[in-house]
């Protein structure tokens, strides 16, 4: 099983994507400092994950995530949490 995962930093509320076959671990690793991209902007939370079967499909899902279409998405689904609804 694979997990494609957004992460979101308490310290500047910004982003993270990205994919993982152990989405516990994964997360103790960003929340440890033990991944490069994240190290500075902890803590950071999981907000939304989703499970694939193949790693192929974890990570055409989390370029879609990355890329505009799927920033838009994340962005009206976090503006959504804040709203309430």
């Amino acid at each position: 099983m694979f997990f494609v995962h957004v992460l979101k930093s308490d310290k500047d509320n910004r982003t993270y994507v990205g994919y993982t076959n152990n989405l516990q671990n994964r997360l103790e690793k960003h929340n440890s400092g033990q991944v490069k991209s994240t190290k500075h902007r902890r803590p950071l939370i999981l907000i939304f994950y989703e499970e694939f079967n193949t790693s192929a499909e974890a990570r055409k899902r989390e370029l879609y995530w990355k890329n505009g279409g799927g920033r838009r998405k994340l962005r009206g689904m976090l503006y959504n949490q804040v709203q309430g609804d």
